[in-house]
């Protein structure tokens, strides 16, 4: 099966960074598009503000977003040329499979922590929601058993 259009949800951590990776090596095997994906978030039970007008930086957040996107992008971009990127609000979970779906992608390649225990029951797992519910297919990336990212 070819792909054309592959989504890399990042968080611009290490297993993201290996995770883009592996999207580039897949893409330029295929010449597919690649959009690299982070979805800004500040969760719905969060105060909005603090009292004394102390509210969180959303703005900031956004464009902090942006400049580390495009600095992740713009460095991928040196070892293959078909890579946008995009920012969006919203919780990530909801948010890659509804850019999946706007953007016509066919396969979502996303790093997964592998986290166990209380730390899965507190944060949760984005990547085993997405392999779950996702209607394209999933590949998830991990450090697990190699040597990490390449630079």
């Amino acid at each position: 099966m070819a792909f054309k259009h592959i989504l890399v949800p990042i968080d611009f951590g290490e297993v993201a960074d290996h995770a883009l990776e592996v999207a580039i090596s897949f893409a330029a095997a295929m010449d597919a598009k690649i959009t690299l994906f982070h979805a800004t978030w500040v969760p719905a039970n969060a105060p909005v503000s603090f009292g004394e007008g102390f509210e969180w930086p959303i703005d900031a957040f956004e464009r902090q977003a942006r400049e580390t996107l495009e600095r992740a992008a713009s460095k991928a971009r040196q070892r293959y040329r078909r890579i946008d990127a995009l920012v969006v609000t919203g919780e990530p979970r909801e948010e890659i499979l509804a850019q999946a779906s706007r953007l016509g992608a066919d396969l979502i390649v996303m790093g997964t922590h592998g986290r166990r225990g209380i730390a899965r029951a507190l944060l949760g797992s984005v990547a085993e929601r997405i392999v779950r519910t996702s209607p394209i297919p999933v590949l998830t990336v991990s450090l697990a058993g190699s040597d990490g990212p390449k630079s």
